[in-house]
C-alpha cells in the first residue's frame, strides 16, 4: 500500500522554543544542561532549538538574529525565546577588547533584539531575558592564566550588565531571570554553580533550569500533547486517530 493511500492528513505544526545566547546556551544541551532539561519537559509539545554561540556578545548577536528567525514563516514563530547574553559583553576592555561591549551599547543591543523579535511576530510576552551569572574571579583567573592572559572579567562589572539587563526587560515589557542576583542571595557561596568561574556546573545548570521553567511554563501551558497517547489509538483503524489535528 502506498504511504498516503490512507490519507496523509494535515502537516503537524510543531511549536518551537528558541534559546539564543552565548556559550552558556551553546553548552546547555550537554548532559545535565538546562536546555536539555527544558527539551525533556517539553517533549511532544514543542521543539527546543539551541542557538547558542560560544564567545559571542550582543554586538554580534543582533547581526545574526535576522538570519535565525524571519517574518512570515510559521516555523519561525516561536512560542518563547530566551535571550541570554552579557558574560562576554562584560569582559574588561583593556584585557579582552574583542569580546567587550560598552554598557550603553549592551543596553541598545538588547533593546534592538527585543524590537526585532516584535517586528517578526514574537511579542514581548514571549521573550525572556536572562542576566549573566555571577563570576567567581579566583576560579576564572586560573583559567585565564592557563590561557596565558590576565584576569579579564570582574564580578562587580558583570553585576552592572546584569542590572542593565533588568532595566531593559522593564522598559521593553519582557520577562527576566536575574541569575546574577539569585545565585548570590544572602551572600551565599555561588562558586559551586560554576565549573570554571564563568560557565555553569551541573549544580548551576540545575539552578538555572529550576528558575527558568516557571517563566517558560506559563508561555507553553496551553500547548497540547502532539498526537494521541498510544492507548488511545484506534486498534482496527489507527489512521482515524493518527491523521487528526494532533490535539490529544
Amino acid at each position: 500500500m502506498a504511504l498516503c493511500e490512507v490519507g496523509c492528513g494535515s502537516a503537524l505544526v510543531w511549536p518551537r522554543v528558541l534559546l539564543f545566547g552565548d556559550s552558556i546556551t551553546q553548552f546547555s544541551f550537554q548532559q545535565g544542561g538546562w536546555g536539555a532539561s527544558l527539551a525533556d519537559k517539553l517533549v511532544r509539545k514543542c521543539d527546543v532549538l539551541n542557538r547558542g554561540f560560544s564567545g559571542y556578545n550582543t554586538r554580534w548577536a543582533k547581526i545574526i538574529l535576522p538570519r535565525l528567525i524571519r517574518k512570515g514563516n510559521i516555523l519561525d514563530n516561536p512560542v518563547a525565546v530566551t535571550v541570554f547574553f552579557g558574560a562576554n559583553d562584560s569582559a574588561l576592555k583593556e584585557e579582552n577588547p574583542k569580546q567587550h561591549v560598552p554598557l550603553d551599547e549592551y543596553v541598545v543591543n538588547l533593546k534592538s533584539m527585543v524590537q526585532y523579535l516584535r517586528s517578526v511576530g514574537v511579542p514581548e510576552d514571549r521573550v525572556i531575558l536572562i542576566t549573566p551569572p555571577p563570576l567567581c574571579e579566583a576560579a576564572w583567573e586560573k583559567e585565564c592564566l592557563v590561557q596565558g592572559c590576565k584576569l579579564n572579567r570582574l564580578n562587580s562589572v558583570v553585576g552592572e550588565y546584569a542590572r542593565a539587563c533588568l532595566h531593559v526587560a522593564r522598559d521593553c515589557g519582557t520577562d527576566v531571570l536575574d541569575l546574577w542576583t539569585l545565585m548570590q542571595t544572602e551572600g551565599q557561596d555561588f562558586s559551586s554553580y560554576l565549573s570554571d568561574g564563568l560557565h555553569l556546573s551541573p549544580k548551576g545548570n540545575e539552578f538555572l533550569s529550576s528558575h527558568l521553567w516557571p517563566l517558560v511554563e506559563k508561555k507553553v501551558s496551553s500547548l497540547p500533547l502532539l498526537l494521541p497517547y498510544w492507548r488511545d489509538v484506534a486498534e482496527a483503524r489507527p489512521e482515524l486517530s493518527l491523521l487528526g489535528d494532533g490535539d490529544h
